[in-house]
């Protein structure tokens, strides 16, 4: 069984979609920006947690909610709101740090991992049914964002088992050669890798454009 970690911040006014929010108040002059962001933030969580909910009704996978911004008390409350019972804290540190404590969760109970964002309002059912096929034939699935990174990261069986391998040890995360520096890292460790659809990120307001109406 694949376990499908959600990576989601609590959505709070100045404590999420900070770039969106600094963009629409540049772009359109809008006061309570830092309120509009967090709503859009609130549905794009609620929108990826409808996709892995429904996934799970057709696959064997184990939906896990991973919180930053709340204590562990109300993460679980919102992990029920959301419909991902299973929750963990995502705990401190930069991406790599906290994606690479989320691994070792899934390496303890030796399951294949895939791990996502909240950010992606094109995020469907077939995008994860797709990565979770590709992680039954390679060691390391990932999906590519625009921006150089990557929306999806998936570990498979035989890789979850050994974490000296994995490949997320100077990676420059932020910058546009994360995806490029994780293959690179992938192929040097003589791993099997497979990319899914590209899905960008809503991040700016320029992301959000094809969006309105």
């Amino acid at each position: 069984m694949v376990q499908i970690v959600v990576m989601a911040r609590w959505p709070s006014p100045g404590r999420c979609k900070r770039r969106l929010s600094r963009d629409l108040n540049h772009e359109l002059g809008l006061a309570n920006s830092s309120e509009r962001a967090t709503r859009i933030q609130r549905r794009l969580t609620q929108h990826t947690a409808a996709v892995v909910r429904s996934l799970a009704c057709t696959m064997e996978i184990e939906p896990v909610l991973a919180v930053s911004g709340l204590g562990p008390r109300a993460a679980d409350r919102w992990g029920q709101q959301l419909g991902l019972r299973q929750v963990r804290m995502q705990g401190r540190g930069q991406l790599g740090t906290r994606l690479r404590r989320q691994l070792m969760d899934s390496h303890r109970h030796n399951r294949p991992c895939l791990v996502i964002g909240t950010d992606l309002p094109e995020l469907n059912p077939d995008d994860l049914k797709q990565a979770v096929e590709q992680l039954e034939q390679h060691d390391l699935v990932l999906g590519p964002a625009s921006d150089g990174g990557y929306w999806l990261l998936g570990i498979g069986a035989s890789l979850i088992r050994s974490p000296q391998h994995w490949p997320l040890i100077g990676i420059p995360w932020g910058g546009p050669r994360v995806l490029e520096a994780t293959l690179e890292a992938a192929r040097r460790r003589q791993l099997s890798s497979a990319l899914v659809a590209q899905r960008n990120d809503l991040d700016h307001w320029s992301d959000l454009k094809p969006w309105q109406g």
